[in-house]
């Protein structure tokens, strides 16, 4: 029972997540087998993302980001940009191409949002999880909510970039690069700024974090509209 109490921090705000994504696709909502095993994905997309950094250490590429943080801030902006970025972003858009591009009712650029979102959501699961033992419940339940709007935000750039390409049946690869490299860039770039733990960085994070979520509802919003309107002129 403390067990279950203690991991509530991270389940309430992966319950609370996942109901706001399945009630934006309302319109034609995916199958829920298929976003319980998007989540999945997303949680054995942490384990390989933690194999990806096991594996710079016999390059002598593993660093402690936060103590750089503490001593070498041109080191931390490298190993944001080229490790963290990269390496939590391929973790979770290889299994979105490799299994979720499968799904039969992957059939409208929303849905590259959505599936790319559930499999952020299980990855943060996993990350926030890692870090219950290091907060006390009020930062952890601040951080069970925070966490997964971050990887959300970052995983639906490639979401919607791969998913469009997929739909139009152009070649998946060259937007996979595009949606990977920019995704993984802001995500270097956010990290390094929250790394450093800095109070005065802290409102330009916040600022990247709105900026990315005001793009996303707008974009969200856009194409729900057409797939109401397509639905309506198919009537």
């Amino acid at each position: 029972m403390h067990a279950v109490l203690m991991s509530l921090p991270v389940f309430v705000p992966v319950v609370f997540w996942a109901w706001y994504h399945w009630h934006k696709d309302r319109h034609l909502p995916e199958p829920l087998a298929h976003l319980v095993l998007a989540f999945g994905l997303g949680l054995a997309a942490a384990v390989v993302s933690r194999g990806l950094y096991m594996a710079l250490e016999p390059l002598g590429l593993r660093y402690d980001a936060f103590a750089l943080a503490d001593s070498n801030l041109p080191g931390l902006f490298w190993y944001a940009l080229l490790a963290i970025g990269p390496i939590e972003e391929i973790a979770k858009l290889l299994p979105f191409v490799l299994v979720v591009l499968r799904f039969r009712e992957f059939d409208e650029p929303i849905d590259g949002i959505i599936y790319a979102s559930f499999i952020a959501l299980g990855y943060a699961a996993v990350e926030n999880l890692i870090y219950l033992s290091y907060l006390t419940p009020l930062e952890a339940l601040a951080r069970g909510f925070a966490g997964p709007v971050v990887h959300i935000l970052f995983a639906s750039i490639w979401g919607y970039t791969i998913g469009c390409a997929f739909l139009e049946r152009r070649p998946i690869w060259p937007a996979a690069a595009k949606g990977f490299v920019i995704a993984a860039s802001i995500h270097g770039l956010y990290d390094f700024v929250v790394l450093q733990n800095a109070f005065s960085a802290l409102p330009i994070a916040a600022a990247v974090i709105a900026a990315i979520w005001v793009w996303r509802l707008s974009l969200m919003r856009r194409l729900q509209i057409k797939a109401r309107g397509d639905a309506a002129g198919d009537g």
